[in-house]
């Protein structure tokens, strides 16, 4: 197959797309398809890549969906099918359409419930609630566009069986239409990290002596890393806080951080290569996902694999990866006591904290990238009449 895939983010930018996708082209690739990828990204020209990579650039967004347009306009062309991982796919979808091309989205959020929040549409409204209410005209208008751009595909992907189940019950989309794929693991393996976690903070420039937890996330406000600078408060001074990630919270956050008398004890890291997220997970004590809303956490995954235990929130996709008591703890987002409570059980109980490590290896087999990708590759070919 000639395969067209889209993503909203691309290295060196975080995210759960701009890790999917370079592995999912890697993936197809060495299955003999061809891929070519339209990608939202500052590095103008990504190199590196066993594909080609046309790089959308940061500018006005208007303007940059305008470009990206376009862009899939002219690939389409070359493709047997089109695969969009994209929360505002209406252009992407259209592209292909005029270009007569079959497409799968691939959803990884509600795209209306994500724009509606991030504008102020809904009133702070998380994901479930959303489900439920009435909005305004803007609100309206989203949701009706969404649907537009699912109609117009020929399958859609749900990353969690929580994100189909929002399409099925709550959009109407058929059933059989959606199918639920996991993301996939895409790092290393745990023993192949060959430093302790002492050398890993020493390569990381880390103080000696301190415990540290770590969240990665994009820096957006229902990632809650509030919550978790607020339960930082009530463990030991001698507990860290690393955050890897950007967004538009890091000034908020930063200013939260200095009014808890915290400031010292948070480390903001930007955007960090994804190459060196195994060093920071094999340095940290507790890894900490605080969010009101995930699809299915890649960097949960990657901490699981990787041996740090977890605390998550109890949201979304999460249970699907974290099982209670079993390969990891799950808290209330909003509930920064419970947060605090959880940490410091690890933190006073190695064993325990081993424990659910041993049990989140046991459960990875869902999420491999074998299985997962070829579930992927399977459904791209049946959408183009190879199967």
């Amino acid at each position: 197959m000639r395969v067209l895939i889209s993503t909203p983010v691309f290295p060196p930018e975080l995210g759960g797309p701009a890790v999917y996708v370079p592995s999912l082209g890697r993936f197809l690739v060495e299955r003999g398809h061809t891929v070519e990828v339209v990608a939202f990204c500052s590095d103008p020209a990504p190199g590196g890549y066993p594909f080609q990579v046309r790089s959308i650039t940061p500018g006005w967004l208007p303007l940059r969906y305008v470009r990206a347009f376009f862009a899939m306009w002219k690939a389409a062309g070359r493709a047997d099918v089109v695969y969009v991982n994209e929360h505002l796919a209406l252009l992407h979808v259209l592209a292909a359409k005029l270009r007569g091309k079959p497409v799968m989205i691939r959803i990884m959020v509600d795209g209306a419930w994500e724009i509606a929040h991030r504008k102020g549409w809904c009133e702070g409204d998380d994901i479930n609630v959303f489900q439920t209410k009435s909005y305004g005209w803007r609100v309206k208008l989203t949701r009706s566009l969404q649907r537009r751009w699912w109609k117009w595909s020929t399958h859609v992907i749900a990353c969690s069986e929580f994100l189909r189940q929002i399409l099925v019950r709550n959009y109407g989309v058929p059933g059989e239409k959606v199918q639920r794929i996991f993301n996939a693991y895409h790092g290393p393996e745990s023993g192949s990290l060959r430093e302790t976690p002492a050398e890993a903070r020493a390569q990381l420039g880390l103080a000696p002596g301190k415990r540290y937890l770590l969240t990665i996330c994009r820096l957006m406000v229902w990632k809650r890393v509030d919550g978790i600078i607020d339960a930082l408060a009530g463990l030991p001074q001698d507990v860290e806080l690393l955050v890897a990630g950007d967004g538009d919270m890091l000034a908020a956050w930063k200013a939260h951080a200095g009014a808890q008398g915290l400031a010292a004890r948070v480390h903001f890291l930007g955007n960090v290569a994804h190459a060196r997220i195994p060093l920071y997970l094999r340095a940290a004590d507790v890894f900490v996902l605080n969010s009101l809303y995930e699809g299915l956490s890649h960097t949960l995954l990657e901490a699981q694999a990787l041996g740090t235990p977890i605390v998550a929130s109890d949201v979304c996709g999460n249970p699907e990866v974290v099982v209670e008591g079993q390969s990891g703890l799950l808290v209330d987002p909003r509930d920064s006591a419970a947060l605090g409570r959880a940490i410091a059980r690890y933190l006073a109980d190695p064993a325990f904290a081993r424990q659910m490590v041993e049990g989140g290896w046991k459960g990875r087999a869902r999420f491999e990238r074998s299985a997962t990708f070829g579930e992927v590759e399977q459904a791209l070919q049946r959408v183009c009449g190879r199967a």
